[in-house]
């Protein structure tokens, strides 16, 4: 699925994210939530460079507002599922980065929209090979694509670690949340 599909429900949700920032409500998205953030924001969703499906390193870029997002962690071990990018839409930074897909995460204020999956969990990504299985197969030529065996490899070690990052966006992602009435 594509933020650019002509699928009856892509132009409200967009129009839903720009209505949220305008209301300054928090914005927050993995993967298709992140591109159509991208997309609502002013950005551009295309075709990637590089295939990613499984595992790879994710680095946090070198500026004010992705220490600000990611604190003390510099790189760590990401899930990707993705055909597509997003840029970084006008106003935005970016916060996420890796050799396969520069624009993997980015903040724009208290909002924040990622390429990569920190949201994982073991069962999701058994049910993702399996139901996968034939886009696996015919993206195997691309250098970010991994075997079933390798993206299921320690896959409890693997998401524990993931789930730690998590925790530090949705925590700082949280900390824009109003507490009124």
């Amino acid at each position: 699925m594509s933020a650019n599909d002509e699928l009856p429900w892509i132009i409200p949700a967009l129009a839903l994210i720009a209505d949220a920032v305008r209301n300054d409500v928090p914005v927050l998205g993995h993967c298709l939530g992140g591109q159509l953030m991208a997309r609502a924001f002013g950005g551009e969703v295309r075709t990637a460079p590089v295939t990613e499906i499984g595992w790879g390193e994710v680095a946090v870029a070198d500026n004010a507002v992705a220490r600000e997002w990611m604190g003390a962690i510099e790189a760590f071990e990401s899930f990707h599922w993705h055909g597509e990018t997003f840029s970084i839409p006008p106003g935005g930074t970016r916060v996420l980065e890796n050799a396969h897909c520069a624009n993997q995460a980015f903040a724009l204020g208290r909002h924040f929209g990622m390429q990569c999956h920190v949201e994982m969990t073991p069962e999701m990504i058994a049910e993702w090979v399996r139901g996968g299985a034939a886009e696996i197969a015919q993206s195997r030529d691309s250098p970010g694509v991994q075997a079933p065996d390798e993206i299921e490899r320690d896959v409890e070690r693997r998401t524990a670690a993931l789930h730690a990052v998590a925790d530090r966006i949705y925590d700082r992602w949280c900390e824009g949340l109003s507490r009124g009435s």
